[in-house]
């Protein structure tokens, strides 16, 4: 493949209309403050006090769900991915059951969904579940994409705010015990803060002790091919997670005008071990071994450093950051599949994973026009990103002592940069109108050094590959009247989905359960990169209806549609491949066509005596998602995108009894169950999800605090179905996952 510089295109002639209107029967509530009336868009200023996190959500032009400290910790989570389940229109499937996994907003993840940490990318390799609530200040979730934040969200951004630097002192400690499955797991938090004359500086430490005892039951029947037969496999496994987290927040002030120097180190390290043994029936066909136990071990360390300074240059203002990141995971494992006592098999893999970053981004945020009152005024943004990474990785296979894929190397790398560059502009032309129009041009570039699959590469062992998006986004918000508490949003929007860098890289992974002599199943397959990859893009458009009562709360009825094309989808096909003396199913994503989703999202937060009269002060709070999708091409009717679930629902409550120290809360999310067509030849089904989730607060004294909560409080078997079927073969799993209540205290001093 010939190789190309990122550049953006010499020109580019943008031309966007955006009108709408509607007639809202409502009560006009009492006239706003004239400052907010006149300046619907964000301003660019400093002021004396923080705005509630709904009147931040209510002035923005993009929409966006600002979620605060007090929602944020009400739980007690362990992991600020359990808090995410709970967010209208989120779900977390894929993980444990009850406990969830990475976050989907639409019911889309995959990189349909934009993750940021401080309004930047997270690091490749990254979990969600590596950050506790105690680290985050708020979470901003962005149904639009925009071009500061980026156009890399198709289903939209979820941008988790770090923990901030105040002007206060701050001394906090938590100390937490959980309980599941009979197992304890501690944790531990401090947070600290204080001021050194200009200087604010801000720490933060954690440590954490995670065990799970699991169990699944896997039960496999194929008809036809040379793995015809079937068995029932009962797995338990025992795995142990400690962690440690690291962070600082260092700020000075520079003058009076604003200006200001921080920096950032932040370090997590996590290490786990985990051993199972699964045993297995056979009751037709060829037993390939009764017994299998694995064993492993591994770590992770992630080290990350942001310098930012801004200042005041003109009308407006100058923002630099620049970020360094190391991470680094390392595993080792074994399997061991027996029969009747003899080993039948023993494989070996070692895995050392690196990867180093620098990141910099600037942009420059003016306010320009207007009168002497701010009307008319114009809020710009323009700005740039520039990354480059290298990633590295080992891996080591051997099996009865004969290392296997040696054809390939043991060693990979790959070298990717990225290059953005973007301007927006937020503009209020009358008092009932907020406009926001932003363009974004991006490019990244990938080069793997690695020895090359034949026939997926040019032959020297060193794919590349390049995509180059340019995004027009167009965002308006309109009012009926100027003091009116009720407005509508309107979005038009493109967006992308750019291939990961596993799915470009041809670099095969068997399927361990399979040896590399024999073939495998098409429920099992191994995977294999695909470099000519081509990204993905949708066409966006967003409609909603909002109202926000004078006591607080909103009310959100809202509309979206995706248009995708070139959509990659995993596909999983019989080869004859060069890892394996007989053909192997080989799972490899493609561009397939084109899919379209699009769904309703309606959202109701207030207090009970605002709706009732002579209602307890009980926060309530509701929110229901409908999602349906298509993939052109594929046979109906669950020929669904990204195995998107069809809707998600998320019903709480919380009250604090007056003259008590006591506040609770109850919260129940709902995924139904769905079933979705991969293939002309595959499909998947999983059962609903019910969550049930209850907290009570005791405040004992101003200081000191016990927190009691319970996860998963209506535990139920998690099941999933998988079937293969072309006539000729079929195959078919079928899983079951029990789980249990996550019980946890927690003492929370102020010293």
């Amino acid at each position: 493949m010939t190789a190309h510089p990122i550049l953006p295109p010499t020109a580019a002639l943008l031309a966007l209309a955006a009108a709408a209107g509607a007639c809202l029967a409502q009560t006009v509530a009492p006239p706003a403050p004239a400052a907010a009336a006149s300046a619907p868009t964000q301003r660019v200023e400093i002021t004396g006090g923080r705005e509630t996190d709904t009147e931040q959500r209510r002035r923005a032009t993009a929409a966006k769900i600002v979620i605060g400290r007090e929602e944020i910790e009400q739980y007690g989570d362990s992991t600020i991915g359990e808090t995410l389940r709970r967010l209208p229109g989120v779900t977390t499937p894929g993980g444990r059951p009850g406990r969830g996994g990475p976050p989907r907003l639409r019911g889309l993840g995959n990189g349909y969904t934009q993750l940021l940490i401080d309004g930047e990318p997270i690091p490749r390799g990254f979990s969600l579940e590596s950050l506790t609530p105690d680290q985050v200040e708020r979470i901003e979730i962005l149904r639009a994409p925009t071009a500061e934040t980026g156009a890399r969200a198709i289903a939209g951004t979820i941008n988790i705010v770090l923990r901030e630097g105040y002007r206060r002192r701050l001394n906090d400690l938590r100390l937490g015990l959980g309980l599941e499955h009979g197992l304890t797991t501690p944790g531990a938090f401090w947070t600290w803060n204080d001021t050194v004359g200009d200087a604010t500086v801000n720490l933060n430490a954690g440590t954490f002790l995670r065990r799970s005892d699991d169990r699944s039951l896997v039960e496999s029947d194929t008809t036809g091919g040379d793995e015809a037969g079937a068995w029932a496999e009962d797995r338990s496994s025992l795995s142990t997670r400690r962690g440690l987290n690291l962070g600082a927040r260092l700020q000075w002030r520079l003058g009076t005008g604003g200006d200001m120097l921080m920096l950032s180190p932040n370090l997590f390290r996590a290490e786990n071990r985990s051993q199972s043994v699964a045993t297995r029936a056979t009751t037709r066909g060829l037993a390939r071994y009764d017994l299998a136990e694995d064993t492993g071990d591994g770590s992770f360390t992630n080290l990350r450093l942001n310098g930012q300074w801004r200042q005041r240059l003109g009308p407006g203002r100058l923002e630099s950051s620049l970020t360094g990141g190391l991470w680094r995971s390392e595993n080792t494992g074994q399997r061991v599949e027996s029969a009747a006592g003899a080993a039948l098999r023993t494989q070996d893999e070692t895995n050392d994973t690196r990867e180093r970053s620098l990141r910099l981004s600037g942009k420059y945020t003016a306010l320009l026009g207007g009168d002497a009152a701010g009307k008319g005024e114009h809020s710009g943004v323009a700005g740039f990103e520039l990354e480059t990474a290298r990633r590295t990785e080992s891996r080591r296979l051997v099996q009865d002592g004969v290392p296997l894929l040696t054809d390939f190397g043991d060693n990979l790398a790959a070298d990717s940069q990225r290059l953005a560059l973007y301007a927006q502009d937020e503009w209020a032309p009358t008092p009932n109108w907020a406009l926001h129009f932003g363009l974004r041009w991006e490019g990244i570039r990938t080069v793997g050094d690695a020895s090359g699959e034949p026939g997926l590469s040019d032959g020297t062992g060193r794919p590349e590959h390049l995509d180059r998006v340019l995004t027009p986004l167009a965002h308006a918000v309109w009012k009926p009247d100027p003091a009116s508490r009720s407005q509508v949003r309107m979005s038009l929007t493109r967006s992308w989905k750019a291939p990961g860098l596993g799915n470009l890289i041809a670099r095969p992974r068997p399927d361990d359960r399979y040896p590399l002599d024999g073939p495998n199943t098409p429920t099992a397959p191994d995977r294999a990169g695909n470099p000519e990859l081509k990204p993905e893009l949708a066409t966006g458009i967003d409609l909603a209806l909002e109202h926000y009562p004078s006591g607080g709360g909103v009310f959100s009825a809202s509309l979206f549609h995706r248009r995708i094309r070139d959509l990659q989808r995993t596909v999983t096909a019989l080869e004859d491949v060069a890892w394996s003396p007989v053909p192997r199913w080989v799972s490899r994503t493609r561009n397939i066509g084109e899919a379209t989703t699009q769904g309703v999202e309606l959202e109701a937060k207030g207090r009970a005596d605002q709706w009732w009269a002579g209602a307890p002060r009980t926060e309530l709070r509701a929110s229901l998602s409908l999602f349906r999708s298509r993939v052109d091409g594929l046979p109906g009717p669950d020929n669904r995108l990204d195995e998107q679930a069809d809707g998600t629902l998320n019903l709480g409550a919380d009250h604090a009894w007056r003259g008590t120290p006591l506040k609770g809360g109850v919260n129940l999310n709902w995924v139904p169950g769905y079933r979705t067509q991969l293939s002309e030849t595959q499909w998947v089904q999983v059962d609903d999800r019910r969550v049930l989730d209850l907290y009570l607060l005791w405040t004992v004294q101003p200081g000191l605090a016990w927190r009691l909560s319970a996860g998963n409080v209506l535990p139920r078997d998690s099941e999933n179905l998988r079937d293969y079927d072309d006539g000729s073969v079929r195959s078919s799993v079928r899983s079951v996952t029990p789980s249990d209540i996550a019980w946890r205290l927690q003492l929370e001093l102020k010293l």
